[in-house]
């Protein structure tokens, strides 16, 4: 198979992938700054870490990952209203994991926030695919 072929077959999934690992990056470094230099909580970190990140992660995915069609202040209204709604659904799920794993059983905080992103990212992935970015036709 040319790379041509694998370029069309997996067009979403490799800037996906890339853009992802760089969500996942702003994540985790944003959140270690405001949870270890900055001292504060790790839930307030995970919060604030997850509103950079969704950020980052709407702009990027938007227009190089699903090349987003939506054009007009609805379709866009509608667009961001549906991807912040679904990164809030993995966003508790992130949230629930640090208070679970790390605030209450005192795992190391940053591990357990690299093992929730992972599931963050697929879960992600399929809403995007799927809900937020679908192209109609």
């Amino acid at each position: 198979m040319n790379i041509e072929k694998l370029w069309d077959k997996y067009k979403d999934i490799i800037p996906y992938g890339v853009f992802g690992v760089l969500t996942t990056l702003v994540n985790i470094v944003s959140y270690w700054i405001f949870a270890h230099p900055f001292g504060l909580s790790v839930m307030v970190s995970t919060v604030l870490a997850w509103i950079l990140s969704v950020l980052f992660a709407y702009l990027t995915n938007r227009k190089w990952v699903f090349h987003s069609e939506a054009s007009t202040r609805e379709e866009i209204g509608k667009e961001i209203v549906s991807f912040f709604s679904c990164r809030l659904a993995t966003g508790i799920l992130d949230w629930a994991c640090m208070f679970i794993f790390a605030d209450l059983c005192g795992f190391n905080d940053v591990l357990i926030k690299c093992a929730a992103n992972v599931l963050v990212i697929i879960l992600n992935y399929v809403a995007s695919k799927l809900v937020i970015f679908r192209h109609k036709g």
